[in-house]
């Protein structure tokens, strides 16, 4: 995978902003305040030590045991504010920097452009990052082709992606609609390839965990039935990817690989990449899988 240089990151903030960037505000927030705090106690350090002395010395604790316990409290504070700022740096590299890189990342994992004419970008999240990406590559092979870009609900978002799609120059390769991922509103067979970053995990929030389980298995069972024969499903996901896996697995999906782990919003994430076989069956009756209800 190769690396963004910095101001191909600077380009891509400015155009895509990032999501949940109050997440980040409110990081790096906890962290200024925290390290505040271990400069204060490192500079009031006796004077804390005194006050520590007068509440344990109603249990006839030891001078040193409370110099100990505002020593300790100090070396918590400060390993909370590096931890909090660490957090924050990987909240924005995951957002822009490496979302841009794992987005060229699936785009190459789909070997076979020339002959791609419609693709699905599955959630098209982070602005459009990805679809961008791949309306990119389909520009750059001089391809007729289009892929479509399917949101949640959310309009305003979708707004935001056509707009960056514009200010990047391949918004007659874009089309964004919104739609139920557990119910693609496609017919069987449509896409030469199917993508997604970062989307499927969400998939069930605030339900069970077995039935937000069964929901993502319902997303992937619907990904593997609007593609077509021989076409290529690529899916960055955080945390649930070797679950996407082992349904893979079971639908006797071909080719299908999984990458290493990389860490992205502070917790692992994964790329898995399959491909649909190609059944040929001679002879009546003709019988064709139903990849919804495998």
């Amino acid at each position: 995978m190769g690396k963004t240089s910095s101001r191909e990151w600077t380009r891509i903030y400015l155009i895509y902003g990032m999501d949940q960037w109050q997440t980040f505000v409110f990081l790096l927030c906890q962290a200024v305040l925290f390290s505040v705090l271990s400069i204060l106690y490192l500079l009031y350090f006796n004077d804390i030590s005194h006050t520590f002395q007068s509440l344990l010395s109603i249990a006839s604790v030891p001078c040193s045991a409370a110099r100990f316990a505002a020593g300790f409290m100090g070396s918590v504070t400060a390993l909370s504010a590096l931890c909090l700022f660490y957090a924050a740096a990987n909240f924005f590299y995951s957002a822009v920097p490496l979302h841009s890189e794992m987005a060229q990342h699936i785009v190459d994992t789909v070997n076979d452009w020339p002959t791609v004419r419609q693709v699905l970008d599955l959630g098209c999240c982070g602005r459009g990052i990805l679809l961008n990406a791949v309306a990119a590559r389909l520009k750059k092979e001089g391809s007729s082709g289009r892929v479509i870009g399917l949101s949640g609900q959310n309009k305003t978002e979708l707004a935001a992606t056509l707009r960056a799609a514009k200010v990047e120059g391949v918004e007659e390769y874009v089309t964004c609609r919104t739609g139920d991922a557990t119910t693609l509103p496609f017919l069987d067979d449509s896409f030469d390839a199917v993508v997604s970053g970062t989307f499927v995990h969400t998939v069930g929030w605030g339900h069970a965990a077995d039935v937000a389980a069964a929901e993502r298995g319902r997303v992937v069972a619907e990904v593997v039935r609007v593609l077509k024969e021989g076409g290529v499903g690529v899916v960055w996901d955080l945390v649930h990817v070797p679950e996407y896996v082992r349904r893979l697995q079971e639908m006797k999906m071909e080719d299908i690989r999984m990458s290493e782990r990389v860490t992205a919003f502070m917790v692992s994430s994964h790329v898995v990449s399959f491909r649909k076989p190609t059944h040929h069956v001679h002879g009546p009756p003709e019988v064709r899988l139903d990849w919804r209800f495998c």
